[in-house]
């Protein structure tokens, strides 16, 4: 159905604590608006939910009115999964808390938090996990896909730090997943995505961080096949202690880039090193960064070079004026387990044709930490990855969009020859080839659409980047 009859929704609206918003509310255009502005759905209505009571009522609401569903944590899916037309959407955005056990180092997060909500929380106690490169990104969706950023040479992945999750089924049951309690869907969650059921909050192991040095590189992007034939080398045998994303961009016009760069177009590296030893003095960390990247005019002298050291918080905030919610995204990605000259030819043609000031492609690390668990000890299969590569098209004007997509799906098209065949689940995008999914897990599908069978046998859950059951 469409359209909720009003009856039902005032109904709807007496059962749950956080309230509902219809089309006819005047918050509705709000709630519908997500980080990719090129998503333009109108679900039938938003059900925000303030704990697992409303979550539980929300979903007997959808089966019992024959209603499709999606989830919303952050909102960030890139091809706007978290957004069904006419469909209901639980919008968890009201479960943001986060608990810090300092002694234990672990941290409890609410279902709808923002990785800036952890980070805060966790810093002032110098502790942290492993996660993405933004704080507006929402702790469900990037954990469910897996989880990459700064800290996944030296931590591991996001899944890597998890110890628990709270889920409630698509037949309204409510269960802890853990290594000792549902143990198939404690992996199955571990890089499956939202397949199996609305995840309320997380329980996650936390890892020392607090000050670290941060580095950034740039060059002239027809120094591309130079850079990128020393970064191949260079990052896998560095310690895991320094990370660092190579990418492609405009230098934006503002600090710390000086102004004859700005609106250049570039090739890059954002560095992160993490202090060997928890209370390590900020100027000790930066010379040890210092010396960590030393190497860098080995690729050929830097148009830029900037070092400093900062809070962790900080670092997961750089991008986020630069990349506010509401821009025109368009992207997809694939791992790699080398950078071939045959890449590098292609990232040089599509580096030199950026779109827009905006447009980027990053190639993030997943080695390090990342490679100890084998590729059937959690769902994310793509063990031996050295690096997850996303090609994102990214402008504030809708009418930028085709052009967008176009950039993105021809600079994907010929990369992905290049590339082990699948993807993070999480740079999957739009209008995919239907065999992604598949390749995205490997060997572990089969084992994936069994759990998918045991807990949710309907598909119920089918709004996301779908696994449907054995």
């Amino acid at each position: 159905m469409s359209v909720i009859d009003e009856t039902a929704l005032d109904i709807l609206r007496g059962a749950l604590r956080g309230g509902v918003v219809g089309p006819g509310d005047p918050g509705y255009d709000r709630a519908r608006g997500i980080y990719n502005a090129m998503i333009d759905r109108r679900p039938a209505a938003f059900a925000r939910c303030v704990d697992v009571a409303d979550v539980r009522t929300a979903l007997a609401f959808a089966r019992d009115n024959g209603m499709a569903t999606a989830v919303r944590g952050g909102g960030h899916s890139g091809p706007g999964l978290c957004l069904v037309d006419g469909a209901l959407t639980l919008d968890l955005t009201p479960m943001r808390w986060v608990h810090i056990d300092p002694e234990a180092r672990t941290a409890r997060v609410g279902g709808g938090s923002r990785l800036g909500d952890l980070d805060h929380a966790a810093h002032t106690f110098g502790l942290g996990v492993p996660s993405g490169i933004m704080s507006t990104t929402g702790v469900g969706g990037l954990t469910l896909g897996g989880g990459h950023g700064h800290l996944t040479r030296r931590y591991g992945l996001t899944i890597d730090s998890l110890l628990a999750a709270d889920v409630v089924l698509a037949d309204g049951s409510f269960v802890t997943a853990s290594a000792d309690r549902h143990p198939d869907l404690f992996w199955a969650l571990r890089g499956g995505g939202g397949n199996f059921g609305v995840v309320t909050s997380f329980a996650f192991r936390l890892h020392p961080v607090d000050t670290v040095g941060v580095a950034i590189t740039l060059w002239p992007v027809d120094q591309v096949r130079e850079v990128l034939r020393w970064y191949r080398e260079f990052l896998p045998g560095a310690p895991e202690e320094l990370s660092g994303f190579f990418a492609l961009l405009t230098a934006p016009p503002g600090p710390p880039f000086p102004e004859p760069l700005h609106g250049r177009k570039m090739c890059g590296v954002v560095w992160c090193h993490t202090p060997a030893h928890p209370g390590t003095a900020p100027e000790e960390e930066r010379a040890r960064l210092e010396k960590a990247v030393a190497g860098v005019a080995a690729a050929g002298p830097p148009a830029f070079h900037f070092t400093t050291v900062m809070p962790y918080p900080a670092l997961q905030t750089m991008f986020d004026q630069l990349l506010p919610t509401g821009l025109q995204w368009y992207w997809r990605g694939d791992f790699f387990d080398a950078i071939s000259d045959d890449a590098i030819a292609v990232h040089e043609k599509y580096g030199q044709n950026l779109p827009t000031g905006l447009s980027t492609m990053h190639l993030y690390p997943v080695d390090g930490a990342a490679h100890r668990p084998g590729p059937d000890e959690t769902a994310w299969a793509y063990r031996d990855a050295l690096w997850s590569g996303v090609i994102a098209g990214i402008d504030p004007d809708p009418a930028n969009a085709a052009l967008l997509r176009r950039w993105c799906v021809d600079y994907w098209t010929e990369l992905h020859p290049h590339s082990m065949g699948g993807g993070y689940l999480n740079f999957l995008g739009e209008e995919e080839p239907t065999d992604r999914v598949r390749a995205t897990y490997r060997a572990n599908y089969d084992r994936l659409a069994e759990v998918k069978h045991t807990y949710d046998p309907a598909n119920f859950f089918r709004a996301n980047q779908n696994i449907p059951p054995a």
